[in-house]
């Protein structure tokens, strides 16, 4: 396998500046998470670099990426997941991540599989990878600093917030929320009564 350095200086080579900017800062962001909630901080580091990874493919090689691996892996690609690259990007980024860089760490896959959707059951490092996303330094938005001080003090909570940020920007953006995305938020719910 590749060294760190190495996947990092290919990634960047697919990604414009902005968008490699965003991924060194959820790294940092994993990083620290990772520190704090007692996960393996070389998995966090790895999915938190490789999340993004297939952002930036056009929607339809994303959509044949994903097609012609679903049905002999056995991965769920519904038809609204298909049609969105803003959902798509995960799925498609833990292929990627697989077929590019040999990654075979199950746990490191799904964190960057549901980076963006979230699910029922997130492990920790899903979580992690989930919330870095959201609060890496070059993230602003009304309500990161508060989802920052919650991060800090309980994973749960701000993984919580940040579903309900992304689903009150869905409709205030008129945009359909995928069911993936509240069946996460409802479970994690569940976690923080």
């Amino acid at each position: 396998m590749l060294s760190f350095d190495e996947i990092q200086h290919r990634v960047s080579q697919w990604m414009g500046k902005k968008r490699f900017k965003h991924t060194l800062g959820v790294v940092e962001s994993a990083t620290q998470l990772a520190k704090l909630y007692n996960v393996d901080v070389e998995k966090a580091r790895l999915a938190a670099l490789l999340h993004d990874c297939a952002k930036e493919m056009p929607l339809k090689e994303m959509q044949d990426l994903v097609k012609d691996l679903v049905k002999e892996n056995n991965y769920k690609a519904d038809e609204e997941l298909l049609a969105n690259g803003n959902l798509l990007h995960g799925l498609a980024g833990m292929i990627r991540a697989k077929l590019e860089f040999s990654i075979t760490d199950s746990e490191i896959l799904e964190a960057i599989r549901v980076h963006t959707t979230g699910k029922v059951g997130m492990s920790t490092l899903d979580k992690v990878i989930f919330l870095a996303d959201y609060i890496e330094p070059n993230r602003h938005f009304p309500g990161v600093d508060e989802l920052r001080k919650v991060a800090k003090e309980n994973l749960d909570r701000a993984v919580l917030l940040g579903f309900d940020n992304t689903i009150n920007h869905l409709i205030e953006q008129h945009l359909s929320i995928y069911p993936l995305t509240i069946l996460g938020r409802n479970d994690v719910l569940k976690s923080c009564k």
